[in-house]
C-alpha cells in the first residue's frame, strides 16, 4: 500500500482550503495525502481514523485527520486563536512522517504574523520543523524546473543577513545542499554557483570587499572537498537563461537574492524543499493570499508542484531504502 503524504492546514483564513480541494480534485489518482485539518472547511470530505484509512478512500474523497479550530474561520480574516491548530497541524504532520506512517510533509501556507500574536517563537515553518526534528541547520531551498536556488541566511532582516553572514554559514549550506542534491534528486555531480554580495559581485573590491573575505574562502574549502563550486557570479546576471544551464543549484547570501529570480521565473511551478531533515518537506512558495481568499479563484498549481515533488522525493528514498 502506498503510504500517503501529510498535508498541513495551513492559516484557515487564507486560501489553503480552496486550494487543497483543487489540489485534491487534480490528484486524485496519483501519490495520496492525508490532510490534517479541521473537516468543516473542506465540503465533501471524509474524516478517517489514521494515515493508512486515507489512502484507502483517496480516490473517492479528501481524507481528513481532524483538528478542531477554536473559532470558526472567516476568509480573509486571520485570527489568532486558531493559531494552536495551525501549529498542531504542522506537529502532528511531522511526527506522522518520522513514525514512518506517513511519506511526507507538505505544508500550506501560514500567516507569520498572526502566530507571532499567539507566541509562536519561530521565525517560520523551517525553523519551526528544525527544532520538531533536532536539526541544527535546516537549508531552504526553492525549486522549479527553470531553476533551484538556496538562502544562505533566510528569514532575518537584510541588515541582520549581512552582518551574520560568515564563511562558515556558507560551507555548511554548500554542503548540506550537495548532499540533498545527490541524495534526493539523483544528481551525481551537483554544480553550485555561488552568487556575490555585492553589486557586481564586488567588481574587484571597487564595490564590496565580501567576496574576497568571507566568500572566497567558502569556495576553497568546498573546492578542497571535492565539491563543484563556482563563482562568486555577479547576482545581476547569474540568473539569465543562458547561465541557468550552467548549474544546478544557485547559492544566494540573503532570502530575496534568492526568492525574487525564482518567483519572477516561476510563481506558480516553484516549491520550497527544506533540506537537513531526517524527513521530506515540501510547500508551495507562495503566501496565504487573504485577499482573494474565499473567492475561489486561487491557483493550486504550487500546491501541486509540492505534492508532485514530496511523492517524487519520497518514491526515491523508498527505492534507496530497498
Amino acid at each position: 500500500m502506498t503510504i500517503p503524504l501529510a498535508l498541513t492546514m495551513g492559516d484557515p483564513a487564507g486560501i489553503g482550503p480552496e486550494i487543497t480541494l483543487a489540489a485534491w480534485a487534480a490528484r486524485r489518482h496519483d501519490h495520496p495525502f492525508v490532510l490534517l485539518a479541521d473537516p468543516a472547511l473542506y465540503p465533501g470530505c471524509r474524516v478517517v481514523g489514521s494515515a493508512a484509512e486515507a489512502t484507502k478512500v483517496f480516490a473517492e474523497a479528501l481524507p481528513v485527520l481532524p483538528i478542531a479550530l477554536a473559532v470558526p474561520a472567516i476568509p480573509g480574516t486571520p485570527d489568532s486563536a486558531n493559531a494552536q491548530a495551525v501549529i498542531a497541524s504542522i506537529e502532528r504532520a511531522t511526527r506522522l512522517t518520522q513514525s514512518g506512517e506517513t511519506a511526507a510533509v507538505v505544508t500550506n501556507p501560514i500567516s507569520k504574523a498572526t502566530l507571532y500574536g499567539a507566541g509562536f517563537a519561530y521565525p517560520g515553518h523551517t525553523e519551526y520543523l528544525a527544532a520538531l526534528t533536532n536539526t541544527a541547520l535546516p537549508i531552504m531551498m526553492l525549486a522549479a524546473p527553470a531553476l533551484r536556488v538556496v538562502p544562505v541566511t533566510i528569514h532575518v532582516s537584510l541588515q541582520t543577513a549581512l552582518a551574520t553572514l560568515s564563511t562558515e554559514m556558507i560551507v555548511a549550506a554548500c554542503r548540506i545542499t550537495h548532499a540533498a542534491l545527490r541524495r534526493d534528486f539523483a544528481i551525481a555531480q551537483p554544480r553550485l554557483a555561488i552568487a556575490g554580495l555585492n553589486p557586481h559581485a564586488g567588481e574587484n573590491g571597487a564595490m564590496g570587499t565580501e567576496e574576497f573575505t568571507i566568500i572566497r574562502p567558502a569556495m576553497a574549502i568546498l573546492q578542497a572537498e571535492g565539491i563543484d563550486v563556482s563563482g562568486p557570479w555577479p547576482p545581476d546576471t547569474m540568473f539569465t537563461a543562458r547561465a541557468r544551464p550552467t548549474y544546478d543549484v544557485a547559492m544566494c547570501m540573503y532570502h530575496d537574492q534568492a526568492l525574487i529570480p525564482l518567483k519572477t521565473l516561476d510563481m506558480d511551478g516553484g516549491v520550497n524543499v527544506t533540506l537537513g531533515l531526517p524527513i521530506i518537506r515540501t510547500s508551495p512558495d507562495h503566501g496565504t493570499a487573504f485577499g482573494i481568499a474565499g473567492h475561489n479563484t486561487a491557483d493550486p498549481a504550487s500546491l501541486i508542484a509540492a505534492l508532485d515533488l514530496a511523492a517524487e522525493l519520497a518514491t526515491r528514498k523508498e527505492l534507496v531504502a530497498c
